[in-house]
């Protein structure tokens, strides 16, 4: 497959409010949390404290129990969210230490309700930008269940944190779009394709981007297009945002057309010309995506 690629901007409006929310599924019916609000974003200064409230639920059929814990988070390579106790390469960003939950230890009757008080402490000469963290509930064994071997079903629900300190910039770019072959699974036998937009953050504050991807045939016609999801870019990394391909890609010539909005007033638009080549007869064999050729922005 060959390519070509290119990026440009343009000035528009910004829309900020899309709502990044995680939950762990429950594993069975009986058994279910909700949370809310999902998501808290604070804008707040060094030294500062402020406290508000988490309302947990219960959808379980009976009495449970929860613990309540304070997590590091980040976005891995499919911008799935991972949620764990400590994540090392997260300390510098993490608001996980400055966080407290009460109560720490929750029983819940069925379909009963509880607000969970949070507070969060920032040291005093904390520095400007966006930090994160999340308030995680995961449900416990009842007291009165008996200890031993067997299955334990578990739930987790979680708030994601955002706080951001003075009035950092966005500083980010629509670095990078590609076309990667998926190879053969149990839901296509014949893999497929998938769509990659490729943004870096190269600021102290974290963005969601907004905006679409569409793929155009070889007469301009749109065959497929893809909003992209409401999830952010943390700061000073970069974010892949995966689009798996519904359209089956016949051999030819194809483009890939994006345009994304940062929140920094204008619009990032980018392009990426690729010829898709007939599989090899080798049986087995996969189709292969090269990468783009240089791209500039």
């Amino acid at each position: 497959m060959s390519t070509d690629y290119h990026l440009h901007r343009q000035c528009a409006l910004v829309i900020w409010g899309a709502l990044f929310v995680v939950a762990a599924a429950p594993l069975r019916a009986q058994v279910g949390l909700g949370l809310a609000p999902m998501r808290v974003e604070l804008r707040m200064a060094a030294g500062q404290q402020y406290s508000g409230s988490l309302k947990l639920s219960s959808g379980s059929e009976g009495k449970v129990r929860v613990r309540a814990e304070t997590l590091d988070f980040n976005l891995d390579s499919t911008a799935t969210p991972q949620f764990e106790r400590d994540l090392p390469q997260e300390a510098s960003y993490s608001c996980k230490k400055w966080l407290t939950l009460n109560p720490m230890e929750i029983e819940l009757s069925k379909e009963a309700a509880l607000m969970v008080r949070y507070t969060l402490r920032l040291p005093a000469g904390l520095a400007e930008g966006s930090y994160n963290c999340a308030a995680g509930f995961i449900t416990l064994p009842a007291a009165e269940q008996p200890s031993g071997y067997g299955m334990r079903m578990a739930v987790r629900v979680v708030a994601a944190f955002y706080v951001v300190v003075g009035s950092p910039a966005v500083v980010g770019k629509l670095k990078e779009l590609k076309l990667e072959a998926v190879a053969p699974s149990k839901e296509s036998e014949t893999g497929g394709w998938q769509a990659v937009m490729v943004f870096e953050n190269t600021g102290i504050m974290f963005f969601r981007p907004t905006g679409k991807l569409e793929v155009l045939d070889a007469q301009g016609k749109v065959v497929e297009t893809a909003e992209l999801p409401a999830l952010p870019v943390l700061r000073q990394r970069e974010q892949r945002f995966i689009f798996p391909l519904k359209t089956h890609l016949e051999p030819g010539q194809y483009k890939l057309r994006a345009q994304a909005d940062l929140g920094t007033g204008e619009i990032q638009q980018g392009s990426l010309d690729v010829t898709v080549e007939a599989p090899a007869e080798t049986p087995g064999a996969e189709p292969a995506a090269a990468a783009p050729h240089d791209a500039k922005p």
